[in-house]
């Protein structure tokens, strides 16, 4: 599993960053967390496909968020996708699709399924993770987003298994699933605790959108592996990040220090921050394992 940042500018793009979208990879599915304008030419330059399954998760209904998101299922169409896409986010969302599409008038190959966030909670759960929203602090309504990983099971031990009698095949792949195997003698019962390690720890994924700092943040992301935050400004700029509904890098680098998150990436760059080294240099003394983000940044996601 790996993310990929797609844009990584705020409001404008600029020579050196596009409009804020995010990817995260995983072998057989991708989640895209908002969707700007461009997104089309940064997955072709990341060799991120049109085809996989895909849910996108829009925070808000700003144009810099949004815009990309007709390009990139037009797109998809021209490239003959088949498989249904998923789009999540606010109220308003099915109306401004459903209006882009008839106004300009193209085909889809394949199924588009638009679902309304209206309150925090969880918007997805498959077997093996969920994805909550939490509504944000910006201007308008808006949602954080985090992705998380059910517990994994434990490391399997081969040698243990061959010591209790169990020939390898269907007895290991029932151990491996948490099942309960009964050797064909039919006297003894083996369960997974005795040939597994403890279960492992999914990975856990925070993305914030456009946001000031708010205090329901903090059990939201609480021990994320990644926290990308909105880090629009300096903090000599912090009242204009109040006026405007954002944050400034040391206010990213406070709520994901106070979460006890892993890692801190700062994303959603003004543009009058040409290099943004003020941003991770104010950040880094609050957060020491901060990130800036760059179009085109890639961060690998290794399991426990």
């Amino acid at each position: 599993m790996r993310l990929v940042f797609l844009g990584t500018s705020a409001a404008v793009p600029t020579l050196n960053r596009g409009l804020p979208a995010v990817i995260l990879q995983g072998s057989m599915e991708q989640w895209i967390f908002d969707c700007g304008e461009n997104i089309q030419r940064q997955m072709m330059a990341t060799k991120s496909s049109f085809h996989k399954r895909t849910r996108v998760f829009l925070t808000h209904l700003h144009g810099d968020h949004v815009l990309g998101l007709p390009g990139l299922l037009q797109t998809m169409a021209l490239m003959d996708r088949k498989e249904s896409i998923q789009v999540y986010g606010p109220v308003g969302i099915r109306d401004f699709l459903v209006n882009c599409q008839r106004s300009l008038n193209f085909e889809l190959t394949y199924q588009v399924e638009v679902y309304e966030v209206v309150k925090s909670g969880v918007v997805v759960e498959e077997d093996e993770y969920f994805v909550e929203a939490v509504k944000s602090n910006h201007t308008v309504e808006s949602f954080s987003y985090a992705f998380e990983e059910k517990p994994r099971p434990g490391k399997f031990f081969p040698e243990k298994a061959v010591a209790l009698g169990l020939p390898e095949g269907e007895l290991w792949a029932k151990l491996q699933k948490g099942e309960t195997v009964t050797l064909f003698s039919g006297n003894k019962v083996v369960t997974s605790k005795d040939v597994m390690g403890p279960s492992r720890k999914g990975r856990k994924i925070v993305y914030t959108g456009d946001t000031k700092p708010f205090e329901a943040f903090l059990d939201f992301a609480k021990c994320a592996d990644v926290v990308i935050h909105d880090c629009t400004y300096d903090d000599l700029l912090a009242e204009k990040a109040v006026v405007t509904g954002h944050s400034t890098a040391v206010q990213a680098a406070e709520q994901a220090k106070r979460a006890d998150a892993k890692m801190l990436v700062l994303t959603h760059i003004s543009a009058r921050y040409p290099d943004a080294k003020v941003l991770l240099e104010q950040a880094k003394k609050v957060f020491e394992n901060t990130i800036l983000a760059e179009d085109l940044l890639v961060i690998e996601l290794p399991t426990a």
